[in-house]
């Protein structure tokens, strides 16, 4: 019997399969909902600080506010993804995230900043999580690693964006209007990407009478994770054994990055006495770097596994937070910035690809979707804490500390005990 036109790969000389123009759109995607919704921030922060008067504990509930909207939104983001597909909640989404990030700019208080934070957070859960779910649908499972690990380089292109953006639209705009200015910038690229994603995106491969990129009859997970072969729906996925275990690991990863991501740069410029444009152009590197690290590990996951590329991450970051936090010298900038560049997004792109393993292309936006609401409360509490220990220590290198100890014992730890055959049926009961 003949394949179907819906399960038919077109292969003509010349022609492009249309999954990598998707994947180009989801990377458009990650780079506004995270790359510039929630990292523009972080190269902002200085001179935003200084304009309103903030105190750390102040610059860090508001990276807080963007992740306690990022958390309120994404599991419905996931389920959402897979009623009504991924295309109309992603387009809203990133236009909700442009609005945040305009009235982020446009308010003059701190109240405003807050209410333009969590608006530039839902939009971002909303933008990011059915992005990262599409991979399952457009790409195999030998091919699904590698295309995960790219779609997250996303955030690196916001890092190489904002790095050199960002002082020089607050030298143009000034001390107190500069970084008005780059919120504004930074959300009329968001509206655009939100055009494209209209226009173009599409939510599966069949759909096109496409196979996804790498599908054969006999894939089977190259990192042992046992897929599920018939799917029980949204309640199977929440009495999951192993997607718990896995967002127990996500949340270590979202508390400890999130410290170091959102006060480097400022941690450059008020205690390691670098210029903002110097600070700048070691946030674009890292950028430029780490575009490669979801790609590699990706890869690596897809070759050894996905245990062992979770343990190696979590390894090399836990260095480069505690290299940051102990050693004050600029030695330890460098590498500590290149030990995170070489990781930065990798956790992402592997959680996302655990996520089609375990529960298939359709439920994989929802697995994700719950197990980043974990991630999210990670990510929320971070900042916020870490304000907390600056203000008392007067330094963030502490927080530093804290973000490598928990990146070591609970995400390299957990990691560990990660068991690879384990599926969707390992449900109490």
């Amino acid at each position: 019997m003949q394949d179907s036109p819906a399960h038919r790969e077109i292969s003509q000389p010349g022609r492009i399969h249309y999954g990598y123009v998707v994947l180009v759109l989801i990377i458009s995607a990650v780079f506004v909902s995270l790359g510039l919704g929630r990292f523009g921030y972080t190269s902002v922060l200085p001179a935003m600080q200084d304009s309103m008067k903030l105190t750390n504990v102040q610059t860090g509930a508001l990276q807080s506010w963007n992740l306690v909207g990022y958390l309120s939104t994404v599991v419905f983001a996931g389920m959402l993804a897979s009623r009504f597909g991924p295309r109309v909640v992603i387009t809203v989404s990133l236009l909700v995230a442009g609005a945040g990030m305009f009235i982020t700019g446009l308010v003059p208080t701190y109240g405003g900043a807050q209410i333009g934070r969590f608006l530039a957070g839902v939009g971002g859960a909303g933008g990011n999580v059915p992005a990262m779910g599409l991979v399952s649908a457009w790409f195999g499972i030998k091919r699904r690693g590698l295309a995960a690990g790219t779609a997250v380089a996303g955030s690196s292109v916001g890092l190489m964006f904002t790095g050199p953006l960002v002082p020089w639209l607050i030298e143009v705009g000034g001390a107190d209007r500069g970084w008005r200015l780059c919120w504004y910038v930074l959300g009329t690229m968001a509206f655009a990407v939100a055009i494209l994603c209209a226009f173009l995106l599409r939510n599966r491969a069949e759909e096109m009478g496409l196979k996804p990129i790498g599908e054969s009859n006999n894939n089977s997970p190259n990192a042992g994770v046992r897929q599920t072969q018939s799917p029980g729906g949204f309640r199977e996925v929440w009495r999951s054994r192993v997607l718990w275990h896995l967002a127990t690991i996500y949340f270590a990863f979202g508390f400890s990055y999130i410290i170091y991501a959102t006060f480097f740069v400022r941690y450059l410029v008020k205690e390691m006495n670098f210029g903002a444009s110097d600070a700048g152009t070691v946030w674009f590197l890292i950028g430029v770097v780490s575009g490669v690290s979801g790609f590699f590990w990706g890869a690596i996951s897809d070759r050894w596994g996905r245990r062992a590329g979770l343990v190696s991450v979590f390894a090399l970051q836990s260095c480069s937070f505690l290299v940051l936090g102990v050693w004050h010298d600029t030695p330890a900038v460098w590498i500590s910035a290149a030990l995170f560049a070489l990781t930065a997004w990798s956790i992402p792109a592997l959680m996302a690809a655990l996520s089609g393993d375990v529960f298939g292309p359709k439920l994989a936006p929802s697995a994700l979707g719950l197990i980043t609401i974990v991630f999210g409360a990670g990510q929320a509490i971070g900042p916020w804490l870490a304000g907390r220990v600056a203000d008392a220590t007067k330094s963030f290198a502490p927080a530093f500390v804290l973000a490598g100890a928990i990146a070591l014992v609970w995400g390299a730890g957990g990691s560990l005990l990660v068991r690879p055959k384990t599926g969707m049926s390992s449900h109490p009961g």
